[in-house]
């Protein structure tokens, strides 16, 4: 069975964020460590080396296929914060509508700044 790339690690998801050289992108990046840490009650976790998450679970597919992978989180990309784990909630795709401005991927979102986004939801 092949070996999962990304996996946790010991990196200190804080001095990570802390050397995000676009201002605006390390900005939005310490909110949503505090946001998703709060919303999660879950300490922040590198998950290779540019996911952070928050929490975990372990899956198995039919085939026999499994591993662990992060429950929520994010990762400060170039053009974007990706989102990771949200579109699984409950009640999720209502919210969608009131998040704000926003791209969606197959299992995340994206969302280029926080400015444009409800917090709330």
């Amino acid at each position: 069975m092949a070996q999962l790339l990304t996996q946790p690690t010991e990196e200190d998801p804080r001095a990570f964020v802390d050397a995000i050289a676009h201002p605006v992108r390390r900005a939005d990046a310490v909110v949503l460590l505090d946001l998703m840490g709060r919303a999660t009650r879950e300490p922040a976790v590198m998950w290779g080396p540019t996911m952070i998450g928050f929490g975990s679970y372990h899956y198995r597919y039919a085939s026999g296929h499994e591993g662990d992978a992060l429950a929520v989180g994010f990762s400060p990309r170039a053009s974007a914060q990706s989102l990771y784990g949200l579109l699984a909630a409950p009640g999720a795709e209502a919210l969608l509508p009131r998040l704000g401005r926003h791209r969606r991927g197959a299992g995340c979102l994206y969302v280029t700044s926080l400015a444009g986004i409800d917090l709330d939801v």
